[in-house]
């Protein structure tokens, strides 16, 4: 048996978290550059607790509010000029997936003069400040992933960001920011934590830790597909997708994900498609490729989410996803030639072809 797991990171969870563990704080500096969105944190009331913690502990900080959903290389850089700018000692993020991948960024800018090709080449050298990561969601795990997701026009995709250096210090998990968020974003990003633990099981990179942990985030999601077809969530049911969530982002921080990353950012790039919400449309189909080489492994995660038969997860997927965009085979066309290109790729157990991801690009749009 070999196995190499590193998780760095300080995880708690627990209402007030935040604020129950603002003496914590003080370790990182006397200067904390808030990263977030426009609105979000400030809705949910996440930033005020935020803010008081510093206040209680004489921290000074300054607000980076700019990150837009699916963040772009551009906005990682016009961060890292605003931390400079500001003289900050360390990161705090607060938010989903989008803040939480543009702090990673923003902050080995902030520290490394590197081009834009050297940003996605992982040779870095180890200055880097200390981050406290918040997640608002719950999804993409990125509170415990050593990645940052980046938006790439270059490539017409996104491009993901590795190295150790990217794992936050502290997470701080507390649901109740959850409580209000609405519906449709806490069906899409519940499907990305889904994704992410399936496409862990489908790894190379897989060991019998990542297996169990995976398991573990798939059946606690599983107990709240009644929930979330209902539309209708508690505090207990929100805590757990943020946990189960959480769980899923240590299983890719060893794993990598697969094709079903890769192929579903087409999906977000070209027609703004939500990313939990283009892997959803693409995981029914593409486990149905791995069914053909793996039953074995296909069972095993059925049985994790409770079903029977891929058509019987196909139909929560329907419930929850509702109808589906319109796009022509032209371009799936395209979007298959970029994913086939991609590291995520080579990274699964089920070798695919071109021709078959086209094949399930256009079955998941039939």
């Amino acid at each position: 048996m070999n196995i190499n797991f590193y998780m760095p990171t300080k995880v708690i969870i627990g209402k007030e978290c935040v604020k129950n563990n603002a003496v914590l704080m003080k370790e990182f500096g006397k200067k904390a550059l808030i990263i977030t969105g426009a609105g979000s944190a400030k809705k949910n009331g996440s930033l005020d607790d935020v803010i008081d913690v510093l206040n209680s502990n004489n921290i000074e900080f300054v607000i980076y509010d700019k990150v837009m959903s699916n963040p772009t290389v551009k906005c990682a850089y016009d961060g890292a000029e605003f931390a400079k700018n500001h003289r900050v000692d360390f990161i705090i993020a607060i938010g989903g997936g989008s803040p939480m991948d543009a702090a990673k960024a923003i902050n080995l800018l902030a520290c490394q003069e590197l081009t834009e090709e050297e940003l996605f080449e992982g040779k870095f050298h180890q200055d880097i400040m200390p981050m406290v990561f918040i997640p608002t969601t719950a999804g993409t795990g990125s509170e415990v992933t050593p990645y940052s997701i980046l938006t790439y026009d270059k490539i017409e995709s996104k491009k993901s960001i590795s190295s150790p250096l990217l794992f936050p210090k502290l997470a701080l998990l507390d649901a109740k920011y959850m409580i209000n968020l609405p519906m449709t974003t806490t069906i899409n990003t519940t499907i990305d934590a889904l994704s992410h633990a399936v496409e862990g099981m489908l790894s190379i990179r897989a060991t019998t830790l990542t297996n169990a942990l995976a398991i573990e985030s798939i059946e606690k999601i599983t107990e709240c597909f009644e929930a979330l077809s209902e539309k209708k969530l508690d505090f207990e049911q929100r805590e757990k997708l943020l946990y189960a969530s959480m769980v899923a982002g240590m299983v890719i921080s060893h794993t990598g994900t697969v094709a079903v990353h890769s192929m579903g950012y087409g999906l977000t790039y070209f027609k703004d498609i939500d990313h939990g919400r283009a892997n959803g449309l693409l995981l029914v189909n593409f486990l149905k490729l791995v069914n053909k080489h793996n039953k074995g492994m296909i069972d095993r995660l059925l049985k994790a989410m409770n079903f029977e038969t891929l058509e019987d997860f196909d139909k929560l997927l329907n419930t929850l996803l509702g109808e589906k965009e319109t796009i022509s085979k032209e371009e799936f066309e395209k979007y298959a030639a970029i994913a086939i290109q991609t590291n995520n790729i080579k990274n699964c157990k089920v070798a695919t072809t071109y021709e078959d991801l086209l094949d399930i690009y256009l079955r998941s749009f039939e």
